[in-house]
This record gives structure tokens, sequence and C-alpha cells, in this order.
């Protein structure tokens, strides 16, 4: 447990590492990294992988908003509804973030997960490995059994990691992206699924002291 924290705010001390990779919930340095990785663009600016189109915003109100969205995401944590905004270390910089988030999780034991990398990093399996670690997170220790998760059709990146862990497909939307329509697909991954398709190693520390708040306990 860190030492300025008694124990009042646990996920803090929630960390997931992988063999290359660590997730943890945001520093003020991490979340300054973070938005910097915003402010210096996730996308080409001609496509838009969202559906909420933060990043069109200019550079500085990516960066802001980043920080905004992370704070938001901590102060309104509760077992009903949570979202963990991890974000992503390779060799102790920061590279991106993975979310995992929740509604009734204690009743419904369905998890989402969305993310983003630095344009930098993106295209060396990172994505797929810090998913991984998400649900690993979700179903090994949370005790999760369904994992859903979705993506514009032209989002080949993100449907390839999808399909590689082994989702389903599980409907489409039809959705407004920059005045004209775009479908979104949806995907989902059981925990049978999960369990019986090849998984990466996983450390997970500080998890039990997050159980109650996640409504997982």
């Amino acid at each position: 447990m860190s030492p300025c924290v008694p124990g009042f705010w646990p996920l803090h001390d929630l960390s997931l590492r992988t063999e290359r990779l660590e997730l943890r919930l945001a520093s003020h340095c991490d979340l300054v990294a973070l938005a910097q990785l915003a402010y210096d663009g996730v996308h080409d600016p001609a496509e838009m992988p969202f559906g909420v189109p933060w990043t069109d915003q200019s550079p500085e109100e990516r960066a802001r908003a980043t920080m905004q969205w992370h704070w938001r995401q901590w102060a309104e944590t509760t077992p009903e509804s949570w979202q963990l905004p991890f974000v992503v270390l390779e060799a102790g910089k920061v590279v991106g973030t993975q979310e995992l988030a929740a509604k009734q999780f204690g009743v419904r034991r369905e998890v989402l997960t969305g993310s983003w990398l630095g344009q930098a990093h993106q295209g060396r399996g990172i994505g797929k490995e810090m998913r991984a670690a998400v649900l690993h997170l979700a179903f090994a220790e949370l005790g999760a059994l369904w994992a859903t998760t979705s993506a514009f059709d032209d989002n080949a990146a993100s449907l390839g990691v999808t399909r590689r862990l082994g989702y389903e497909p599980d409907g489409m939307d039809v959705h407004e992206r920059r005045g004209a329509p775009a479908t979104m697909l949806r995907y989902r991954l059981s925990f049978a699924q999960w369990e019986q398709a090849p998984r990466i190693d996983v450390r997970v520390e500080g998890i039990d002291a997050c159980r109650s708040l996640l409504g997982a306990d």
C-alpha cells in the first residue's frame, strides 16, 4: 500500500503486470504523460475510431479532457457503477490507456473494455496484451461471466485484437459519425470461451482490498 494512502482508496494500489507491460491507476505524473500522448495524436485525423469523437478537439483540449476523464471516473466509482481507467506502461513509459468498466457487476457479472494507444506505440501487439491483462482481472480475479466490446466496422486494429482474443459477434448498431451513418460492431466473450483460449501470464497485486468497491466481494 502507498505510504500516503491509509487504505481509504485501495484502487491506487491495484496493478497488473504482464511480460512487458504494467497497468495501474494513474499518478499525476502518469496522467500528464497520457495527456501528452493525446496531445500528440491518437489516430489519423481523417479517421474516427471512437463512438464519442473526443479526438476531434484541439490538441490542448484533448490533453485536458484526458486528465478530466480519469479524475471523473475515480470520483464516480461505486459498487453499482465503475470504470477502471488504467494507464499502460512499457519499460516504465506511459504508452496508452485500457479501461475496464461495469454496471451492477454484483448481479450482471459483465464487463466492458475500451482503450487507446499513442500513435508511436501502435502496431506492436501492445493492444492485445493490455486487453488480455484486464480480461484476466475480470474473469480470474473478479468472477466475471461475460466481457463485451465494440468497434466501428472500419477499425481493423481493434477488431483484430477482439477476434484474436476469442470474442464472438453480438450484433451491431448504427451511429452518427461526423454527420454520416457508421456501423458499430458488438462482440461478446464468455468465461468458458476465455478459459479455453490461449492466455498470457498476468500478475495481479492489490485486488483483495478492491473487491467490495467493485461489487465483487
